[in-house]
């Protein structure tokens, strides 16, 4: 017997929980559609930072809302989740690099987001292990990060506890129009269909400008203060942001546990989930340049994860052509940070609530635009 639900969303990765959480919270009947298990996408294999960038003014003022809804959640998140603030450092290797650094820091500022300039001895002061001599950097010390896993699955708990239901196992085969098809002949009728479905987004929604793009991540044995801040160079902007062609760049990031998180790479148009050894080697080589000490670091395991990417780097989120279509999908590489706003946001358009932010920068109906950029 089908069963009808307000709002049906396709995809349990973390932004698909924060939808669910926060239409169950609305008062919705909700269900979450997953082939596999909550997180086993994009957000099992995320590095899970929570912070503040500026690429566009759009960028910022998401991931800056999305960033303080994380800041009210803190206080109620387990133990598991590892929510923590160790900052982020932006790490300029020449005088090119520190004009950024210091065009953040005025940007942010004017912004009201704290943070402050570094340079070369106090860089090496707050991080003893990079390199010497560096130019300098910016420290932004509210930035945090979680285990993105154990938050999606907190989220996705949550929503259960106000009455959403999960359905894992069967993958969908249409999505449209108010009714959704499971591959074992399942029908759910439903008034809204919410497609968070990632990189695999388009296979529901044809016609969407998402791209997959593979990334690297390498997780090292426990070595407790080692790295202190997240470290991300400044040059990851060229590499994060560039259209095409394979990348990588220096980042870091500090787990609670005491482990590290070395990324990163970029990679389009390729599809297979397994690891490339000359993308880690590529990896390696970049941050050994700025950790020289990393090499002697036992590097316990490394995997792979598909981010969805839209051409103009801001996500999708809002309504199709089809009444009954939303999207929340096309975060990239900051989902984790921007999965609380992005939800949020959606929820409060659905509802006619008025948005913290302006929704407009990130509504799907610009999809033509970005289609004839691509």
């Amino acid at each position: 017997m089908s069963t009808a639900y307000d709002v049906v969303i396709l995809g349990a990765g973390i932004v698909g929980a924060a939808c669910a959480l926060e239409c169950a919270r609305a008062g919705m009947t909700v269900a979450v559609i997953e082939k596999n298990a909550v997180a086993s996408g994009a957000t099992g294999a995320a590095m899970g930072h929570v912070v503040i960038t500026d690429d566009s003014p759009a960028q910022f003022a998401l991931t800056k809302y999305s960033q303080s809804l994380w800041g009210a959640l803190a206080p109620e998140l387990p133990l598991s989740v590892e929510y923590y603030r160790p900052g982020t450092i932006w790490i300029a290797a020449d005088e090119e690099e520190m004009a950024e650094a210091r065009r953040k820091f005025d940007n942010f500022t004017e912004q009201g987001v704290p943070c402050e300039t570094l340079d070369s001895d106090a860089l090496a002061a707050a991080e003893p292990n990079l390199r010497r001599p560096l130019t300098g950097g910016l420290l932004v010390p509210n930035d945090a990060v979680v285990h993105a896993q154990s938050a999606a699955e907190y989220l996705m708990a949550e929503a259960r506890k106000l009455g959403a239901s999960l359905i894992t196992g069967h993958a969908v085969t249409n999505a449209s129009y108010g009714r959704l098809y499971l591959d074992d002949g399942t029908m759910l009728p439903t008034g809204i269909l919410i497609n968070a479905a990632g990189a695999f987004s388009p296979e529901l929604t044809p016609g969407i400008p998402i791209r997959k793009r593979k990334g690297h991540l390498i997780l090292t044995d426990r070595y407790p203060g080692y790295v202190n801040h997240q470290l991300v160079e400044l040059g990851y902007l060229k590499s994060a942001h560039s259209s095409d062609g394979d990348s990588v760049a220096f980042n870091i990031q500090p787990r609670i546990s005491g482990q590290l998180l070395i990324g990163s790479s970029r990679q389009y148009d390729a599809d297979e989930p397994g690891v490339d050894q000359h993308i880690l080697r590529a990896m390696m080589d970049r941050a050994t340049l700025y950790m020289p000490g990393l090499p002697s670091l036992t590097a316990l395991r490394s995997w792979t994860g598909f981010r969805a990417a839209t051409p103009d780097k801001l996500p999708l989120i809002g309504p199709t052509e089809d009444p009954t279509v939303f999207l929340a999908t096309g975060h990239e590489g900051l989902g984790i940070t921007t999965s609380l706003g992005t939800a949020r946001l959606l929820v409060d358009h659905l509802l006619g609530r008025r948005t913290a932010i302006p929704i407009d920068p990130y509504l799907p109906s610009r999809i033509k635009t970005l289609q004839e950029t691509r």
